[in-house]
């Protein structure tokens, strides 16, 4: 009989996947470890709920496992013997155990594979490295699948992946519905009708939990209620808010799933996302849930809410994190359109008198959330109307936001919504005056602007903004056929008019802060 060999395996922060084969294997002579780390608390400034929610949830899943006696290991944050890195951390442990051979799951992040391959060549053992088991697809799937296609757009590789794994398809090659798409159903602007039910929220006490992070010293943004942490931390928790999603939000969530509104910062998202990003779910579980939950209620359910779900998660989902690993390491140096300005100040506090991004950033600081027109229109349309640096704004949404992990983060922030990737992700860059905000929004209502004016010093600075971008950066898109109508409709603009604009643009980009 052959000897058992002595395993480490490592399972890092968003690899919490109670349905990896892992466990289902025997488990004599495996050890698990999961690490708190500085190393991974401090590569940006991160939110206090983001790094409460990563802790939280490592903790209860070494919880799960350990009951189902699985040996592990824990390095909290204040452990005397957490070297805060991940080589130092693993070389002690091979060292102290006697480990013969080392196995961990492919990282999402480029830079935690990058030293991981590094670690495991320093390695006098073994080493293997396992599929995270998580995605519909592979990290080189899309690079295959556009081999031989000459435009890379999200919908042909949606359509593709709805044939794949046969999800609401009426025959083999016919969508359900007769349409791909219902996308330009999903644009309605919410006015206080139909009622949006509370979400499925959580009020744990974590106090614990942010001392160990305070004595720790790591720095931090954004505010949190120690004693009533909203968001899922469990297997347990994150079905209870898929089900709260299917059975309460799910029936209007594609009719309004780009508003916007002061008093919501929810309204029928599912806030899935973080379970996601952490595999505590998987998206395959997630849509077959919505739409097992559709079929059973088609009496109440139109599909075009149900599209609008699984678009999310089966398209863009999938879709980004191909990208990511087709561009990079060179996709975050992207600068396309060679912007440089810094972010402004109010994009940690939130005191701006321009009510919509205040009232974004305000939510996004004090909920670790915001849903994807917020950071699309709000506040990534002023950071790359501003002309801030893609660094700075990667950065920030990094940061900000609970679900924030790189593979995700930065097709979104530095491709859809910043347009530096030069046209990768996005055909045109999502810009807008504040006309779109004020069509999408309540924010325009109650604001120190007016809308409806251009360059006076009432006016909402996003129409100065916007047509001084177009007019800035219009080299960059006079080839882009996407671009040609309001390209056209600035050539038509008088040079009184553009020197106007230009000047009240000149003035916000500069003096952010008093605006």
């Amino acid at each position: 009989m052959a000897k058992k060999v002595k395993k480490l395996r490592l399972i890092l922060g968003d690899q919490l996947n109670h349905q990896h084969s892992w466990f289902q294997e025997e488990q004599d002579d495996t050890i698990y470890v999961l690490m708190e780390m500085r190393q991974e608390t401090d590569y940006t400034v991160h939110h206090i709920q983001k790094v409460v929610g990563f802790f939280l949830a490592m903790r209860n899943f070494a919880e799960y496992l350990t009951n189902r006696q699985y040996e592990v290991i824990y390095y909290h944050i204040n452990d005397k013997e957490n070297n805060q890195t991940l080589a130092e951390n693993l070389k002690q442990l091979i060292k102290k155990n006697d480990i013969e051979k080392f196995e961990y799951q492919l990282p999402d992040e480029y830079r935690l594979d990058q030293q991981l391959k590094e670690i495991c060549k320093s390695l006098s053992i073994d080493s293997e490295a396992y599929d995270t088991e998580h995605f519909l697809t592979t990290r080189n799937d899309l690079e295959k699948f556009y081999d031989v296609k000459k435009q890379m757009t999200m919908e042909y590789f949606y359509r593709d992946m709805r044939k794949k794994y046969d999800i609401m398809m009426a025959t083999k090659n016919d969508p359900e519905g007769g349409k791909w798409n219902f996308d330009k159903s999903n644009r309605k602007k919410w006015t206080g009708t139909p009622e949006i039910p509370h979400e499925r929220g959580f009020r744990k006490d974590v106090s614990h939990l942010v001392k160990e992070i305070e004595q720790a010293g790591i720095k931090t943004m954004g505010n949190i209620n120690e004693k009533s942490f909203n968001w899922p931390s469990s297997r347990e928790d994150s079905l209870s808010v898929l089900n709260y999603f299917c059975k309460n939000l799910l029936v209007h969530f594609g009719d309004f799933q780009d508003a916007l509104h002061t008093y919501h910062a929810y309204l029928f998202h599912s806030r899935l996302s973080f379970c996601m990003n952490t595999k505590m779910l998987s998206p395959k579980e997630v849509i077959d849930s919505a739409i097992s939950y559709y079929y059973e209620h088609k009496d109440k359910i139109d599909i075009s809410q149900v599209e609008g779900f699984v678009r999310q998660i089966l398209g863009w989902r999938e879709y980004m994190r191909g990208i990511y690993w087709l561009k990079m390491p060179g996709y975050r140096r992207r600068n396309k359109l060679d912007n440089q300005n810094e972010l402004p100040p109010f994009y940690w506090d939130g005191k701006t008198k321009m009510n919509c991004l205040h009232h974004a950033i305000t939510q996004s600081l004090d909920n670790a959330y915001a849903h994807h027109i917020q950071r699309l229109m709000i506040t990534g349309n002023y950071a790359l109307l501003t002309q801030c640096h893609p660094d700075e704004v990667d950065a920030w949404y990094l940061g900000i936001y609970i679900d924030a992990i790189e593979w995700v983060e930065i097709t979104n922030t530095r491709g859809m919504s910043q347009f530096a990737d030069g046209g990768i992700v996005a055909t045109k860059p999502y810009v807008s005056s504040g006309s779109y905000i004020n069509k999408m929004s309540n924010y325009c209502k109650n604001c120190h602007y007016k809308v409806s004016k251009k360059t006076e010093n009432d006016a909402c600075p996003f129409n100065s903004l916007y047509w001084n971008f177009l007019d800035d950066k219009k080299e960059f898109f006079k080839n882009n056929q996407r671009m040609n109508m309001m390209m056209s409709l600035l050539e038509k603009k008088d040079a009184k008019e553009i020197s106007k604009i230009k000047e009240r643009a000149a003035l916000i980009i500069k003096n952010p802060t008093d605006f």
